[in-house]
């Protein structure tokens, strides 16, 4: 079945748990047009315990994108001196451009135990797991053919054939790194792969080591 851009309807906001936790860095990497975008979209629009992480980028800036909402947009000399002054938790060059996670944001969600979402690729999401370790979770969505990422592109109908190709040729790089995440899926069905992100992270929020309020909690159960 071909990826849609449907929503689960009336699905319920998320519930908050009874004691304080740490938050989730949740990692979705995919190769473009596997579907990624289109979930991650839905998860924010559905779960207000996740945020999403905004990038610096050294990218121009496209027609309706906001500064400070989409990405925050830096010239490279800028890009630098950040990457120097370790203000990055990772960043990588994609497609002649450099993109970065700004570290101080994420650290202040994660402390106030809100979840936060990376839209990365496997560079960032194997330093970020270097550096952050048990917070973060890693999430590959693979397509369930080559020829049916092709014809996604396709029909999207926003990049030429060159640009296509370069992405199918990027893909394959892409996927060859598929072992190095913790979940691994397969968006044959759009709804049915978010309905299994999802799970995940709630699963995740549900570990014992992230639910920092656990052991007083127990103890004013049993004093």
């Amino acid at each position: 079945m071909a990826d849609t851009d449907s929503a689960p309807a009336g699905e319920p906001k998320s519930q908050k748990l009874p004691v304080e936790r740490r938050g989730v860095l949740y990692v979705l990497s995919s190769p473009s047009g596997a579907g990624k975008s289109t979930i991650a979209r839905t998860l924010l629009e559905h779960d207000d315990q996740l945020s999403l992480s905004v990038s610096v980028t050294t990218r121009p800036i496209r027609p309706g994108e906001v500064d400070g909402r989409d990405y925050h947009f830096v010239d490279v000399d800028r890009f630098k001196e950040m990457a120097d002054a370790g203000e990055f938790l990772e960043w990588a060059r994609v497609f002649g451009h450099r993109y970065g996670t700004p570290k101080q944001p994420v650290e202040d969600m994660l402390c106030a135990g809100q979840d936060v979402l990376f839209d990365i690729d496997w560079q960032g999401a194997q330093q970020l797991h270097q550096k952050e370790g048990g917070d973060v979770v890693r999430v590959f969505i693979l397509p369930p053919s080559m020829a049916e990422l092709e014809r996604r592109l396709h029909t999207r109908a926003t990049d030429s054939e060159e640009v296509i190709a370069g992405r199918m040729e990027r893909a394959a790089s892409e996927i060859a790194h598929w072992d190095g995440y913790d979940f691994v899926l397969v968006n044959d069905d759009v709804a049915t792969c978010y309905d299994q992100v999802h799970t995940i992270l709630k699963a995740e929020r549900l570990r014992r080591s992230r639910q920092t309020g656990l052991i007083g909690f127990v103890y004013n159960l049993t004093r």
